[in-house]
This record gives structure tokens, sequence and C-alpha cells, in this order.
């Protein structure tokens, strides 16, 4: 098939024309029309948990003995393609008389998973990124759990070619008002539009609160995607 017909046959599928989106001949169309970047999830392994976000998390064990269980430092999952960390929080003492005997306080750590991803791999090309900018996507879920606030914070940004020049960014933490009695999805989203040209990548990071005491609470995610769309917001 001639460079032409894959330039077609991408663009009649995805109604670029009507969308006015840059079709330049310089772009090779048979490698973006097999990758068919637009519209879909460019994380790898957007569920690393291995739950859904449509289905109700899973009950929380019962707690057992102290040291029934041996020390955990990050929940259980699959986080194949993810760069994660761990940063563990200090002790909070505050609100304990002077002279009291503590036996035992809860451990507080942020376990952290990112992933950056590389807008022209992914087949997208100079022209629809710099002259069009699409309206990339964002969504997140977090689990709502009784773990101490915040438990949850969201940051993504958009980066120049070399990875570390910053175009936009977006940083979500829920505020107050959760529910100890509330154990559900949270879902969070943003939509970037009118960012600039230059933006070659996405850098997603969310981090989650953990919690050990007597067991090690988690809190977990599902559902995480960057979508870059073949529409726009508005008009530049």
């Amino acid at each position: 098939m001639a460079a032409n017909d894959w330039k077609q046959k991408y663009g009649s599928e995805l109604k670029l024309e009507e969308n006015k989106l840059p079709m330049p001949d310089t772009v090779d169309w048979k490698s973006v029309y097999e990758k068919k970047p637009l519209g879909r999830n460019l994380l790898k392994n957007p569920s690393p948990f291995g739950l859904d976000h449509e289905t109700p998390p899973p009950e929380r064990e019962l707690a057992g003995m102290f040291g029934a269980e041996p020390p955990r430092f990050e929940p259980e999952g699959d986080f194949s393609n993810w760069t994660k960390s761990n940063e563990t929080l200090p002790y909070d003492t505050s609100g304990i008389p002077a002279g009291a005997v503590i036996c035992h306080l809860p451990q507080f750590s942020w376990f952290t998973l990112e992933q950056k991803v590389d807008l022209k791999a992914e087949g997208f090309w100079d022209e629809l990124l710099d002259d069009f900018q699409p309206d990339i996507a964002i969504e997140d879920w977090y689990e709502q759990s009784q773990i101490r606030e915040p438990v949850y914070v969201l940051k993504v940004t958009l980066l120049g070619a070399d990875g570390q020049t910053v175009i936009k960014e977006h940083v979500f933490t829920p505020e107050g008002g959760q529910s100890n009695d509330s154990h559900t999805w949270k879902q969070v989203t943003h939509v970037f539009s009118s960012y600039g040209p230059g933006v070659r990548q996405v850098h997603f990071l969310h981090k989650m609160k953990n919690m050990n005491m007597v067991q090690f609470h988690a809190t977990r995610v599902t559902g995480s995607s960057v979508i870059v769309r073949p529409t726009r917001s508005t008009t530049h």
C-alpha cells in the first residue's frame, strides 16, 4: 500500500480532516496507522493492583496480633512498566501528653508510581502537537480510605523533548470531608488544552498513602489513563 493510501486510511477512520488535523506528507503514515496513537490509553499497565473501578474495592482484612505479619513497605501488585518509590514519614507524636507511655504508633508512608510517555515514539507527529495541540485527557481512580488525609496526590506534567522542560502541569490533592464509613473509588480527571508548542512527553505520577500499624493498609488506584484526543477544546 502506498504512503498516501495509509494517510487516507488513517485519516478517514478517525475523521481527521473533519477535525482539521494537520496531515503532512512527511509523516510515516503506515507507522502511525499501525500504532493508532489517537484515542487510546498511552499508559502501560493502567491497573497495577488488579482492580476495576466499576467494582467496589475489596474489604479490609481484620487485624491480627502485633507482630503477626512480617514487616511490609509497599502494597502488593504488579508494578511492571511503573517506576516505584517509597517515602516513610516521621511518626506523629502531636497530641500525646508529656510522660505518656507509647506502646505503638502508626507509621505512615507514601508509595509513588510514575510513568513517562514519549509522544513521538507512540506515533504522534510534530505538526499535530505543535500546531493543532489536541486535548490530552487524564483520568485516574483512587480508593477513598480511612488512612490519615491526604491519602492521594496526582501530578501530571507535559514536558519538552529533553524530558526536563515543563510546559504545563496539573496537581490534584483531595481536600477534607472524608467519611470514616466511606470505602469507594473516587474519580480524578483533567484535560490539557491550548498548552502551546513543544510538548513531546507526558509524565504521570500518583502517590498513595499507606499505614503500617497492626497490619499494613494501602491506598490503591486503578484505571489510570493518558489519552490524546483527535479534537481540541479551544480555537488557537
